[in-house]
């Protein structure tokens, strides 16, 4: 007998397929059924969504969840229970790990780890130069062959645009698009914050947004000359979202994305040295915010990615200048983005859907992201409109670096499903 689902009564919203009704969703062995028979129907599981909306499971691209080798901060297990709990059914892995995923040896290592512990589908990444060093090109095929879905160097920046181009040649071998996360190191040593009012007030280093423009134009050439497919990592000055723009305009193959904590916050919540609004990229000014939601509105930033990035307290505790940079945000992204693009910029709800979902899956070719028939039935049931406080105490995450902290938010993950199976319950992890 087949293993059978209904999702009844709920409102399906599918963007990709242009679904957008009430009624109910079947899911057949783990995938997406058109109908179930008389039979299979009787026998189902039915799970009342009376008041909710049913979507596609979120996609995040962008996730440290620093195993191996950083499991103080975060593991496979618990950083992919927090996915569940904020609604994501695929999240994306970056290599900075210890040692960096950059051998066959350690993308193996976690592809088990991710076979034994995963609440959700782990897609891993591989270093695109050796020990994230930025002087000689990782094994990019060999990392290919163990299933990496793209190559990127995420927390530094090739600096050298000689071998930036010979690792975007060497990717688009092998058909992997780049994720480059995009920064000067020249002008940003010792940068703390945005480069601003703000810094001076505060008598802290800046760090220009020129830093960030300077690699996203680069990265613009080097896709035009060569073809590669390169994606610029949380995007956060106004003026590197218009290079963006024009490019893609003249049809050159480079996507990025947005943070909800860069839709969200500025540089002015620095103001009391709190350290949980200390991140790289840093937090820009409310125009660079602005510029943000329009990039994600229009399409120039085609996703919302988390950059979901544990510390320990210890590690957040400190002095701003000596604190580590990064918050997390897997279990606050839908509410934190729905707020200001839906509530504030009065976006549709299905723009929102679609910035966590079918788009980032297109990005990088992942499965699923949609709700049509014979897709994974990785399934997201939310309450768009109810209100709750951020308390990280209740979190699944190890880790409670969360600028959103107190802050109450509008969008709630009623229920997570994975092939068709509960992974999150709306209060609690459901072992597969």
């Amino acid at each position: 007998m087949n293993r059978c689902t209904i999702i009844r009564g709920g409102r399906i919203l599918d963007p990709r397929n242009r679904r957008d009704e009430s009624g109910d969703l079947y899911i057949r062995d783990g995938r997406i059924a058109g109908a179930l028979t008389a039979t299979e129907a009787k026998e189902a599981e039915v799970i009342d969504a009376d008041g909710l909306v049913v979507c596609p499971g979120f996609v995040d691209i962008h996730v440290h969840l620093r195993e191996p080798g950083q499991t103080h901060k975060e593991t496979i297990a618990s950083g992919t229970r927090a996915a569940a709990a904020g609604g994501f059914t695929s999240v994306v892995c970056m290599p900075n790990t210890t040692p960096p995923a950059d051998n066959p040896g350690t993308i193996r290592r976690i592809n088990d780890a991710v076979a034994r512990a995963a609440a959700v589908r782990v897609y891993p990444t591989g270093c695109l130069t050796a020990g994230m060093d930025g002087e000689k090109l990782a094994p990019i095929g060999s990392l290919f062959k163990e299933g990496i879905v793209a190559v990127t160097d995420d927390g530094k920046c090739v600096q050298s645009n000689e071998l930036m181009r010979r690792a975007v040649e060497y990717a688009l071998m092998f058909k992997l698009p780049v994720l480059d996360h995009c920064q000067d190191a020249s002008m940003t040593e010792d940068s703390v914050m945005n480069e601003g009012y703000w810094s001076l007030r505060l008598g802290l280093k800046g760090w220009p947004s020129a830093a960030e423009d300077v690699i996203i134009g680069r990265n613009v050439v080097l896709s035009r000359h060569f073809g590669a497919h390169i994606h610029m990592q949380h995007v956060s000055s106004a003026y590197g979202v218009d290079i963006l723009r024009r490019a893609r305009a003249r049809g050159i193959r480079v996507s990025g994305e947005a943070t909800p904590h860069h839709l969200f916050f500025t540089d002015a919540n620095c103001a009391d040295y709190d350290t949980h609004f200390k991140m790289n990229p840093p937090l820009r000014t409310e125009a660079d915010r602005k510029a943000i939601i329009e990039g994600v509105l229009d399409g120039t930033l085609e996703l919302i990615a988390t950059d979901h990035a544990p510390h320990t307290p210890d590690e957040k505790d400190r002095e701003f200048d000596y604190a580590a940079f990064g918050i997390i945000g897997l279990e606050t992204a839908f509410a934190a983005s729905l707020e200001v693009l839906h509530h504030e910029a009065n976006a549709p709800l299905d723009l929102v859907i679609s910035a966590l979902t079918h788009r980032p899956a297109a990005i990088l070719g992942l499965p699923g992201g949609h709700l049509g028939e014979g897709a994974p039935a990785d399934v997201a049931l939310v309450d768009p409109t109810e209100r709750r406080r951020v308390d990280p105490d209740r979190f699944q995450s190890k880790a409670r670096n969360c600028p959103w902290n107190g802050r109450e938010l509008r969008g709630t993950i009623q229920r997570t499903l994975v092939a068709g199976a509960t992974v999150w319950d709306g209060k609690e992890i459901r072992s597969a």
